[in-house]
């Protein structure tokens, strides 16, 4: 069974200078699928010329990255919706709402995400979100919409065993990063607590390497650290956190 990072942004200018071997380190390592989760309109054309060029393996998503969220707000979804009818996406995405960089544009994210949701509705995708000090803000707007055909991960999720729960309720998958092998990081003591069917991998490269990485640039080749973690934390094989992630994230992004 292979690997599947379900967040990777290899198409940004921290891998300009080896790309190509970073997507190779990480074949090498089982990575066999990478999720590419789309910014704004800046990141389209680097984002769909390395899913041409890997069409097997760097599989893109559209969306409005909730810090892309300004006053040109409705160019940039009319940009992803011309996007999402010209040619094939795995998942809406990354979007969801951000108050730790941007409070000010928090009216125009609330209405950008709401719409994300119902384009993921209207072309049956899951949604990719971004949860960053806005939790309860996320969760709000799903309880408003109250759709049970909604799916997709919680991406980079590190809450409470309650948060987790609140999550998968709404038909959510936990994205699992590098940030689950820093030590004492609470989603450690969570992990315990949430089945093996709700979780997935990621690495949100080139960000928030994992231990023994921490601090340099994250690649996709690191998901097995991350998957050992998790297997340590829930005192089963490698072996069964491989096999289990990689259905997951497959079922999610309709991928068999």
């Amino acid at each position: 069974m292979y690997f599947i990072d379900t967040h990777t942004h290899l198409y940004l200018e921290e891998f300009a200078h080896d790309r190509q071997q970073v997507v190779n380190s990480a074949l090498a390592a089982n990575v066999q699928k990478m999720m590419l989760p789309n910014i704004d309109s800046s990141s389209i054309d680097g984002m769909l010329g390395l899913a041409d060029q890997y069409p097997d393996n760097c599989l893109p998503m559209i969306g409005l990255h909730p810090t892309s969220v300004k006053d040109d707000y409705l160019n940039e979804i009319a940009i992803v919706e011309k996007w999402i009818n010209a040619r094939k996406f795995y998942a809406i995405g990354e979007c969801g709402i951000d108050l730790y960089w941007d409070k000010e544009h928090a009216v125009q994210q609330e209405f950008v995400f709401r719409h994300h949701i119902d384009l993921a509705r209207t072309h049956n995708l899951p949604i990719v979100v971004h949860i960053r000090d806005s939790f309860n803000e996320v969760i709000q707007i799903l309880k408003d919409e109250n759709k049970s055909d909604i799916r997709g991960i919680f991406h980079c999720f590190s809450g409470s065993v309650e948060q987790a729960e609140q999550a998968i309720k709404y038909g959510f998958s936990l994205g699992l990063g590098g940030v689950i092998t820093f030590k004492n990081n609470k989603m450690q003591e969570t992990l315990k607590h949430v089945d093996l069917r709700h979780l997935v991998l990621e690495t949100d490269a080139p960000f928030l390497a994992p231990v023994p990485y921490r601090g340099k640039r994250n690649e996709p080749s690191y998901i097995p650290n991350i998957a050992q973690m998790v297997a340590n934390i829930k005192g089963i094989t490698l072996d069964q956190v491989t096999e289990a992630t990689t259905i997951n994230a497959e079922k999610l992004f309709q991928l068999t």
